[in-house]
């Protein structure tokens, strides 16, 4: 049976935790970065003061893994009161570098299912975070050449993919995004109009959070990612 959907005709996917791993690298991080300040205050405190940074600093870092280093030493230098050492500084920023050239990990069923929707739909990658990270973890994927464009953005919000879906397909009604984060992914695409897929990760940061839109018609919610072509299906 066709998998093509006369009211789809684009589909966007997330990248971080959708396609490949990417948070768990995250929380490795921050659990040594706690190890490294453990002299200074007790865990769940550093945790929050470095989410405090994190959520502070969106506006100015953006997303991705040099924001995030940045945001562990400024929590460090506030944790200790400007008294850290140099070499947890040090520390800090080979943790930074080493998530920055960890090797990728593509997720079950992400090749799969991309390869059975690509020529079917237009497909287009839509991902948060630093530029040059993201394509580096894109060409490192193997996965690229199954996407038909992909847009690497600062933020996700209605009208970003109201935009995308409009450049690269025939608006957001006709198209669907497929993610792990309810707040980025799923709940502002299914405000633009169109359709948002959930496919939940057992790690996803406390910032990605949102209530689930049980009440959207046009929300569905997949154990992974290999049950989406039986969902475009069963949508024909």
């Amino acid at each position: 049976m066709s998998l093509a959907n006369p009211r789809l005709t684009t589909i966007g996917f997330d990248a971080d935790d959708t396609l490949w791993q990417n948070e768990q690298f995250f929380r490795l991080a921050e659990d040594h970065f706690v190890s490294l300040l453990a002299g200074h205050a007790e865990a769940n405190g550093i945790k929050q003061r470095l989410l405090d940074a994190e959520r502070r600093n969106l506006q100015l870092y953006g997303f991705g893994i040099k924001g995030f280093t940045l945001s562990m030493v400024e929590t460090a230098i506030e944790v200790t009161e400007g008294k850290v050492p140099a070499e947890i500084i040090a520390s800090i920023v080979k943790a930074g570098r080493e998530m920055l050239s960890h090797p990728i990990e593509t997720l079950p069923y992400a090749r799969e299912t991309l390869e059975q929707l690509a020529g079917r739909f237009r497909l287009v990658l839509i991902t948060k975070g630093d530029l040059f990270d993201q394509e580096r973890k894109l060409a490192q994927s193997g996965l690229g050449d199954l996407f038909d464009a992909v847009e690497i953005v600062s933020g996700k919000q209605p009208d970003t993919y109201s935009r995308i879906f409009s450049r690269h397909g025939d608006g957001p009604e006709k198209s669907m995004m497929v993610g792990n984060s309810l707040k980025s992914d799923v709940v502002p695409v299914l405000q633009a109009g169109g359709w948002g897929v959930y496919v939940p990760h057992d790690l996803t940061w406390v910032l990605e959070h949102a209530e689930t839109p049980l009440d959207e018609l046009r929300f569905r919610q997949l154990a992974h990612l290999g049950e989406l072509p039986g969902l475009l299906t069963e949508l024909r």
